[in-house]
């Protein structure tokens, strides 16, 4: 379980996040929604360790995150940032490759190259995995990136807009890829997403964040619903079931 307890980040005078508590449940999916500024991708970065709170405590398994080694702490926990620069000439599969770095330290064992076929196969690469990245559309690289992320295979998984540039078919293969990581490997999936309607069919759990807090933090099937996405987004949604799953219309 991540546990986060009054974690507060600020910039200046603007606080981006007020004494921010949650416990985030083990093998589920938990999207964390919001406008834009809310704190979102802070709180993440801090979950991760890339970001240094100002105040407050997170606990990976009951332990402190500052108390873990950097390489102990990417065997538990992998992150995926929205904006992922690469500057060196490498193939797909040399990236994912790179997800084996914690254990191997660049030194690939049989184990760590299983891994790295195992990741490419999950996110349908084999096509592409001896090409370059500067070769392959906005699409294709963000699965690669989520490739590398799953051959690190950690028990939590971070997310930040892993839907960023990818059309409407490979969308909804990442979100079935993830959930098939959740259900069958018992992955923990921490993820900020902007599309309420992938949060909805997707999501265990929903934390609603506003003005640098925590606003609702429930099971998807209670936090969809028009009076609390009303409250988060300041404006007016309108839910449609169909076949036991909810649709927001917002347009």
């Amino acid at each position: 379980m991540i546990e986060v307890k009054d974690i507060s980040r600020s910039y200046g005078e603007k606080i981006i996040l007020d004494e921010v508590s949650v416990s985030l449940p083990k093998g589920k999916v938990t999207s964390l929604i919001g406008s834009n500024g809310a704190g979102k991708s802070t709180l993440l970065s801090i979950i991760s360790r890339l970001l240094k709170q100002n105040g407050g405590t997170v606990l990976l398994d009951s332990r402190d995150i500052d108390d873990y080694k950097t390489r102990i702490l990417a065997q538990h926990l992998s992150i995926l940032k929205q904006a992922n620069p690469l500057d060196l000439k490498l193939t797909v599969r040399e990236l994912v490759s790179f997800g084996r770095f914690p254990y191997s330290q660049g030194r690939l064992t049989p184990v760590d190259e299983e891994h790295v076929d195992r990741a490419i196969r999950y996110l349908n690469l084999q096509d592409i995995a001896g090409q370059y990245m500067d070769e392959l559309s906005g699409g294709q690289k963000q699965r690669a990136f989520l490739a590398m992320v799953v051959a690190q295979d950690t028990d939590y998984i971070l997310l930040d807009e892993p839907l960023n540039n990818l059309d409407m078919k490979h969308a909804v293969q990442i979100m079935k890829t993830l959930r098939k990581l959740c259900d069958e490997k018992g992955k923990t999936i921490v993820m900020v997403i902007h599309d309420i309607n992938f949060a909805s069919q997707y999501s265990d759990f929903i934390v609603a964040l506003k003005d640098s807090r925590v606003a609702f933090f429930d099971t998807a099937e209670r936090v969809i619903v028009p009076e609390v996405l009303q409250k988060v987004f300041d404006m007016e949604f309108k839910i449609v079931e169909t076949e036991g799953k909810k649709i927001c219309n917002y347009y």
